[in-house]
């Protein structure tokens, strides 16, 4: 009988994870680790959802007993990164005003171009996605692609590096320069799909309950991942939010929520506050303190975008809805100040790695710090923007999805992105979000106008519109 290593739910996995997070968040759990250790435990999956063999039932046991007894150790840092919206405001002293009058929707275009710039920052990190840092720049320069400034190939890369550090076995397939036909699905533009539906469904004024059922009735569980995956297990094991984002949950401060954030921001602009306090309601199914912070400070840059062309006034707004003694302000800064101090981009990305790198690829925190360095570093250039986010490694296909989505909006229209980037996408989306596969950019711009500040209305029907 073949064993089914479903990934980011067993026991067996998530106690090291859950071990590593208890170190970042200041948690005494050395007895509990050595329990773990003296049974057999094994660390967590370096970079993969699974271990290579299921445990015995016995030391799977023994992970989910020492998964809830982590679980009730205290941290530290619980008054400075606190999780509920009213401690958060009130941890923020720069918390921004709401406007004076409210701002009209962004028009139609500068949607199209954020919407165009979110899929090819994501399209260009697919294939190195999980690869390292050293990886990355060996397979760019093997090819003449360094500084990063077009598409991956695979085309000349030698075969022996090309076996040391492969691409990823999902995306090479269609992301690679060579193979490129349209957008393909990825996580990082579905959650945007599904936050059409959801403000579409029930307006701005959707619960954190609305985000579950909706994520019941339309995103395949096979789709999800870490933190995501394990709020819908929970779900389905009638654990209700905000719970399914503790519930033996080590991904709580991982750059999921972030990923999900852009249309919050879109669809308040010039207002980061409302942005990021209907980034946090999403958000808090299935992240707690930094992983939260990370949604809405995305959200918040992302509502700055929509009324100014300077990055580094967007930035601010995004540290202004962030507790400031937090460790994702923290990270941000540092990116900032990152940026600022090098004029080459691959020293800031080595500086970044070296007071992050002890980090999960997949954390926030190492992730904010680039996101936060790539936009500074680029000054607002599109193609710099995404270029410096994918070339300094970790999450690539998210990071340069998020500084594409700021770097699209800050252009303003799809016609001042340039065509060697955008004329792959060929206005065509791949997903498994139900009547919206092979919908065009122009499309999507188009709803997002609809939804942000229009009644809950019809969900597309029938085969999504595409030109």
């Amino acid at each position: 009988m073949t064993d089914l290593r479903l990934t980011w739910v067993q026991p067996e996995d998530l106690i090291g994870h859950e071990l590593r997070q208890a170190r970042e968040d200041g948690r005494d759990a050395t007895r509990i680790a050595g329990r773990w250790h003296a049974a057999g435990g094994a660390p967590a999956p370096d970079r993969a959802g699974a271990s290579p063999g299921p445990a015995t039932p016995r030391l799977r046991s023994l992970a989910a007993s020492l998964l809830d007894e982590l679980a009730l150790l205290p941290t530290p840092l619980a008054d400075v990164e606190p999780t509920d919206l009213p401690a958060i405001k009130a941890a923020c002293p720069s918390w921004p005003d709401p406007p004076r009058e409210p701002s009209p929707a962004l028009s139609v275009p500068r949607l199209h171009a954020a919407w165009l710039g979110r899929a090819v920052g994501c399209l260009l990190g697919k294939p190195v996605e999980r690869l390292p840092l050293a990886g990355i720049r060996a397979l760019a320069r093997a090819t003449g692609n360094w500084p990063l400034r077009t598409w991956f190939t695979a085309e000349g890369v030698p075969d022996g590096l090309a076996a040391a550090y492969p691409w990823n076995r999902r995306s090479a397939p269609v992301s690679l320069a060579e193979n490129i036909d349209g957008m393909p699905e990825d996580d990082d533009l579905n959650y945007p799909l599904l936050t059409l539906l959801l403000l579409r469904r029930h307006g701005r004024g959707f619960t954190t309950a609305d985000v579950a059922r909706l994520w019941l009735d339309e995103l395949p569980a096979g789709r999800t991942f870490t933190a995501e995956r394990v709020a819908y297990r929970n779900l389905l094991a009638g654990i209700e939010p905000p719970e399914t984002a503790r519930y033996r949950n080590p991904f709580r401060e991982w750059i999921g929520a972030a990923i999900r954030a852009d249309v919050h921001g879109w669809t308040h602009p010039g207002d980061p506050a409302a942005a990021a306090a209907q980034a946090h309601r999403e958000a808090t199914l299935t992240h707690t303190a930094n992983g939260v912070y990370g949604a809405m400070f995305v959200a918040a840059v992302i509502a700055a975008a929509a009324r100014t062309d300077a990055v580094h006034d967007c930035l601010r707004a995004g540290l202004s809805v962030v507790p400031p003694r937090s460790r994702l302000a923290e990270a941000v800064a540092f990116g900032i100040g990152s940026a600022r101090a090098h004029r080459d981009f691959e020293t800031v990305a080595d500086t970044l790695h070296a007071a992050y790198g002890h980090y999960h690829w997949v954390h926030v925190l190492p992730n904010a710090a680039l996101l936060a360095a790539a936009l500074t570093h680029a000054d607002g250039d599109f193609g710099g923007s995404i270029c410096n986010a994918v070339s300094g490694g970790w999450d690539t296909d998210s990071n340069g999805a998020t500084a594409g989505s700021v770097a699209g909006l800050l252009a303003g229209h799809p016609a001042r992105l340039p065509e060697r980037w955008t004329a792959p996408l060929k206005n065509r989306l791949a997903t498994s979000v139900a009547g919206f596969d092979g919908i065009g950019f122009d499309a999507l711009a188009e709803l997002t106008r609809a939804v942000a500040h229009g009644p809950a209305g019809r969900e597309p029907q029938g085969e999504a519109r595409r030109t």
